[in-house]
């Protein structure tokens, strides 16, 4: 069984009810689980919170929900935190997939690729990313006596950046691990983590009201 994890904390310091802020005229979270629901490989959706509310509007769409305690619903509260958590109460599934409610523009059909990437790699875990300029892979980080060594290796630094391998970040929307290897080890990045890439629009992230604007007006454009 594959379990589509949607985490949603009450708090939330950049945006008051970030996860319940309105965005063209419905709730944050309300994309992440409609992208869940259609997405074909999903067999389960649950969502963690704290929050009365989150958790009211949750059962109101139809999934499930999990109440999370105070102490995992902190700031300092991490992912790896809250899916343990989750497989504590759901014991029969295979593989976890965590769907922010903060990636609006990820979509269903991101789900089923960043999936069957997953299994066809036979890939103990998988993260969605987006594509950075690999000029970054030409820094510097200062050492304790102050002297300089390159970020990676003390080539890139000089090297031609079109000679320098692409870099990638995780954009934050997708990330898919088996059940049993994170309860060895809780980690996102196991040997063997491939990457599904997404597109700089599908990655947008909400974290700011001014991210919130920036979507909301990209999701007005295209029902024009």
């Amino acid at each position: 069984m594959n379990l589509a994890l949607i985490p949603a904390r009450a708090g939330s310091k950049s945006i008051k009810n970030k996860n319940l802020a309105m965005l063209c005229e419905k709730p944050l979270l309300y994309y992440t689980i409609e992208s869940a629901k259609k997405a074909q490989c999903i067999d389960k959706i649950v969502v963690s919170s704290d929050g009365d509310l989150i958790l009211q509007y949750a059962l109101s769409q139809g999934v499930e929900t999990l109440n999370r305690p105070e102490e995992i619903a902190r700031d300092s509260t991490t992912s790896d935190e809250v899916i343990l958590h989750a497989i504590k109460h759901y014991k029969d599934l295979d593989n976890i997939i965590l769907l922010q409610p903060t990636s609006p523009l990820r979509d269903s059909n991101d789900i089923d690729k960043a999936y069957r990437i997953f299994k066809e790699k036979n890939a103990n875990a998988l993260i969605s990313v987006t594509q950075i300029d690999n000029k970054i892979l030409k820094a510097f980080i200062a050492k304790e006596d102050g002297s300089l060594q390159g970020i990676h290796n003390n080539t890139y630094p000089f090297m031609p950046r079109q000679s320098l391998p692409q870099t990638y970040q995780s954009n934050g929307a997708i990330y898919i691990v088996k059940r049993d290897l994170f309860i060895e080890n809780p980690s996102f990045l196991p040997q063997n983590t491939h990457y599904y890439l997404m597109s700089e629009e599908h990655s947008i992230d909400i974290d700011t009201l001014a991210d919130l604007e920036y979507a909301n007006k990209i999701m007005q454009n295209k029902t024009l």
